[in-house]
């Protein structure tokens, strides 16, 4: 007897959690996630997909396609959602697929981003190096130079991303384009060659940005400095946009925010999704963390699926509570 009763227990506890998963709202529904090709995505991208899921939603491994491509699949319906749209510097590409009348964004997921330009803490106090525009100065530009053709060499930005507008649009504007040369590529390998010239002792000068794992490894203020721009001057739709900090202090960049975008009328037919995208936050910092450990090595998808696992567990209430929060969406 007693075992029947626990028998009975049990299929009473699996009947339940099956009413339960038939009445998600995410049932039989595939979703489409896509990201940059940068692995360093993946993390913010991944834990959007974990609470989808525990909504119900089927996710797909993410996409990887260039940032215009993406905002065009998105608008087309041949994607759902990408949790890396930068504002403002994704301004004109979301615009240019559609803008706010075929996406779907609310809430702000990651607060805090910053962007801009670095030498090396060393040569900076050597010649007094505090803003960009300096580098007019041909000996001044010359420390820089990698290649033996007398600028400049700026490692920046993969073209695609949007702030290689940005580079080229500043290097006319603070009249550096016959001084400075700005090197357009693979970003990774890039900074990598940018690192071991630093750690042979010699002048470095680069883009970079937060969240992502340089500016744990050449620490600003400590092996680097950021570099001031003369005035504020950004390109297409960012162009009235001051960049000048409280302080008077100006680095060339507005301190963006990134959002979880996602195809609008989608987002209209499945409303606990939609309300999950509005509330889900990520501080920077942990994003900063793990791109850290995945630059020291944890870097295949299953080292990023036990970061997200371990950040899920390390914040399961807040975790919960976003999914909480969705399902009332649909109560």
């Amino acid at each position: 007897m007693r075992y029947f009763n626990m028998a009975t227990l049990a299929f009473g506890s699996l009947l339940t959690l099956s009413s339960y998963a038939a009445d998600l709202p995410g049932k039989g529904i595939t979703v489409k996630p896509i990201q940059s090709p940068m692995a360093e995505e993946s993390f913010q991208t991944l834990l959007v997909s974990r609470a989808l899921e525990k909504l119900g939603y089927h996710v797909d491994t993410p996409s990887e396609v260039d940032y215009n491509v993406g905002y065009t699949s998105i608008a087309n319906g041949d994607a759902t959602f990408t949790a890396v749209n930068w504002q403002p510097l994704h301004s004109d590409m979301y615009r240019a697929a559609g803008g706010d009348n075929t996406f779907y964004r609310q809430g702000t997921y990651v607060s805090g981003a910053a962007q801009g330009y670095l030498i090396d803490r060393k040569t900076a106090e050597q010649y007094h190096i505090t803003r960009i525009d300096q580098l007019k100065d041909t000996k001044l530009a010359q420390l820089f130079d990698t290649n033996g053709d007398g600028k400049a060499d700026l490692t920046g930005c993969t073209p695609g991303w949007g702030c290689e507008a940005v580079i080229n649009h500043q290097l006319l504007a603070y009249q550096l384009e016959q001084t400075v040369t700005h090197n357009q590529g693979n970003y990774a390998a890039m900074i990598a060659d940018t690192i071991t010239r630093y750690k042979q002792g010699k002048p470095i000068l680069y883009y970079t940005w937060t969240p992502y794992w340089v500016s744990d490894v050449l620490v600003p203020g400590r092996d680097v400095v950021w570099l001031q721009v003369p005035f504020s001057s950004l390109p297409g739709a960012q162009k009235n946009i001051d960049t000048r900090l409280p302080n008077g202090a100006n680095y060339g960049f507005p301190v963006n925010n990134m959002h979880i975008v996602a195809n609008k009328a989608w987002a209209e037919k499945n409303p606990a999704a939609a309300r999950l995208f509005a509330v889900m936050t990520l501080p920077i910092a942990d994003i900063n963390a793990q791109n850290l450990r995945m630059h020291q090595g944890e870097a295949s998808q299953q080292d990023i699926q036990r970061h997200v696992d371990g950040w899920i567990k390390a914040h399961q209430a807040q975790f919960d509570g976003w999914v909480s929060n969705a399902l009332s969406a649909v109560k």
